[in-house]
């Protein structure tokens, strides 16, 4: 993400090659596809896995992305806002965390319009000044809360969740049965000792996918399927965008869970309705929000859970043991 700043800044940024979650293949040739189209120069050391990119000056232009990545989308933003002329930025992505980045990028001196949109228009600015932002609440962890609520029978209240910017979250947890009302800007969760998957009209199986915003975003999916395991009803999940994420099903199957893998991308629950509790055991977290759905299904369970590599929860959810544990739950971190 810093190397689109880089670029506007200095006329040249350089990489490593990035890590991150098992989840899939992410590939970066949108972020460097998106710079070369504004003119800067691209280099890839194959053998160093090292990246580069280089400009002398930027020139607004038209930009229609191949795909609508939030972080490509992010970085090509950055340095098209330093870039000289106008950019028509199509198929941009537009979730609340790019429409923060817009706004706060107009404060400070920017010209962006089409804020919320997938089509930004960019006039170039010479210079950009500070400025006083507040950052959003992580919808993420929002969500994660409300399936932490349902699944331990909770009563929670989830405070300034800036309720207008999660959009189809709150009704994707309803399809599954889970009250929650709004009071001002927070969420109340009352506890319930069941929860039912709606149907579609039909009364056929209901199907909850991933899409870009305003759809449903990829990191809750991991969450909604570990609730739906205690619910009564069935749902198919389609994690659409990344190919790796639902192979941790296996650690809640092993807990007891009714799931079928259809394949890399679907995955049936068959809810077990409180029937039978999950069982503790031994995990590895494989990324942040399988990690943190894992916690969900062991703060549930019956028994004593361990859960290895959370540092991958960590990245996510900060001192999350200790915010947990204020609560009510009895997590020990070890070493």
């Amino acid at each position: 993400m810093i190397v689109g700043p880089l670029l506007a800044r200095f006329g040249k940024g350089f990489i490593p090659k990035p890590g991150g979650d098992k989840i899939g293949r992410r590939r970066l040739d949108t972020h460097f596809e998106g710079f070369a189209v504004l003119g800067a120069k691209f280099n890839y050391d194959a053998g160093e896995h090292f990246y580069s990119v280089e400009a002398k000056k930027l020139k607004g232009t038209y930009i229609h992305l191949d795909e609508a990545s939030v972080t490509g989308t992010a970085n090509i933003l950055m340095a098209a806002v330093m870039a000289e002329g106008t950019t028509t930025f199509y198929n941009a992505a537009c979730e609340p965390y790019l429409q923060q980045l817009c706004k706060m990028l107009n404060a400070m001196g920017a010209k962006i319009s089409g804020i919320g949109s997938n089509l930004l228009t960019i006039e170039g600015v010479k210079e950009l000044g500070g400025c006083f932002h507040r950052i959003l609440p992580d919808m993420i962890e929002i969500g994660s809360f409300i399936g932490l609520a349902a699944m331990t029978k909770s009563e929670i209240t989830i405070k300034d969740v800036s309720y207008e910017n999660l959009g189809i979250i709150p009704n994707v947890f309803r399809r599954l049965g889970i009250k929650l009302e709004r009071r001002g800007d927070d969420i109340f969760i009352p506890a319930q000792d069941h929860y039912e998957i709606d149907t579609f009209i039909d009364g056929s199986i209901l199907t909850i996918a991933d899409a870009p915003w305003p759809g449903f975003t990829p990191d809750l999916l991991s969450i909604i399927l570990v609730v739906a395991t205690q619910a009564k009803g069935s749902v198919l999940i389609h994690q659409k965008m990344f190919e790796s994420r639902l192979f941790f099903v296996d650690k809640l199957i092993d807990m007891g869970a009714q799931i079928i893998l259809c394949d890399p991308h679907r995955a049936t629950v068959i809810g077990l309705d409180r029937h039978y509790d999950l069982r503790g055991i031994q995990m590895t977290s494989p990324d942040i929000r399988a990690g943190v759905s894992l916690l969900i299904a062991a703060l549930s369970a019956q028994g004593k859970s361990v859960i290895h590599n959370i540092e991958q929860i960590d990245r996510g959810y900060q001192d999350i043991e200790l915010r947990l544990n204020n609560i009510g739950a009895d997590i020990r971190r070890i070493g």
